[in-house]
């Protein structure tokens, strides 16, 4: 592509909000800059041009005929860059994308957007898999949910908006063939995930339950494969309850201990400062269906030392 040949845009805004609004001094006051500023980027652009731009005295200065020529030009540029600047940004207001933890956005978040949509239809939202820190100068997201006991980092701001309860499934089958609760979960294979190989200790000592090693473990890359198992008689494993909400109550899985909080909570985060409109409303949307979820099962008290 052959190089441009255009004059510096500072000059061209100067001289566009001169030819517009006739005064030195009211282009001045719309740029933020000072009288003076305003004529030397006229002055510069008309060095650079050859050609007189304006004349008459400094406090009454005109439009030449070659000025006005060109003032016609330069709003009809500017006047389509303003345009499509204006169509980008609303583009923008009107579409959120949403960094979101992959089981909460499959099994909670997703299943009530329809919702969201009634309530907003001009907004779009557009969910994203992703578990790391969270950093908007790096990635391209208008806000992220993580579960986390403390979100950290320079220009986030979180809510917690959902608590986080957890305790051991598995499908109901199993405890039938291996009897109940305790018995149940220390005679079927302990299932686990790759990124949070330590979901059962924490569960344990959350639970106040003595935890001895598995006579089987199996491990899976994700959470919902490893729900997935656990609902295919594969064994037991530990997830929060706001992911097994409905197999719980269709009975496709069993939590024969309940659930117990952990300290751990899911966080909305946003860019640090005032959110824009549309994701303040997606905040408060987020915090209504929150309070709406269904409370975990009553937690079953686990006999000290029998486990497993």
């Amino acid at each position: 592509m052959p190089k441009r040949t255009l004059p510096p845009l500072t000059a061209l805004r100067a001289f566009e909000a001169f030819a517009r609004l006739g005064r030195m001094n009211l282009a001045a006051d719309e740029l933020c800059v000072t009288h003076g500023a305003v004529s030397r980027q006229v002055r510069s652009l008309e060095r650079l041009c050859g050609v007189r731009l304006t004349h008459g005295p400094r406090n009454r200065l005109r439009l030449t005929e070659a000025g006005a020529e060109f003032a016609l030009g330069v709003a009809a540029a500017f006047d389509s860059l303003e345009t499509s600047y204006l169509a980008l940004k609303s583009s923008a207001e009107r579409e959120l994308h949403v960094s979101c933890v992959g089981t909460l956005a499959m099994r909670w978040l997703i299943p009530r957007l329809a919702g969201f949509h009634a309530r907003h239809p001009e907004l779009r939202i557009r969910v994203t898999e992703a578990y790391g820190p969270v950093d908007f100068l790096r990635e391209p997201f208008d806000a992220a949910i993580r579960l986390a006991e403390q979100v950290s980092g320079e220009g986030l701001q979180a809510t917690a908006f959902l608590e986080n309860y957890h305790g051991p499934v598995l499908a109901p089958a199993l405890l039938g063939r291996h009897g109940d609760g305790l018995a149940a979960l220390a005679a079927v294979p302990r299932l686990h995930t790759r990124p949070h190989r330590q979901a059962w200790r924490e569960w344990a000592a959350h639970a106040g339950v003595p935890l001895r090693e598995a006579a089987e473990n199996r491990e899976f890359e994700h959470l919902f494969y490893m729900l997935e198992a656990a609902a295919a008689g594969l064994g037991a494993g530990v997830t929060p309850w706001i992911y097994v909400a409905g197999d719980i109550a269709s009975g496709r899985l069993a939590a024969p201990l309940g659930f117990v909080k952990s300290p751990a909570r899911f966080h909305f985060i946003v860019p640090e400062g005032p959110p824009r409109p549309a994701l303040a409303a997606f905040r408060d949307w987020l915090m209504e269906e929150a309070r709406a979820a269904p409370p975990p099962p009553a937690r079953r008290a686990a006999p000290v030392g029998a486990f497993p």
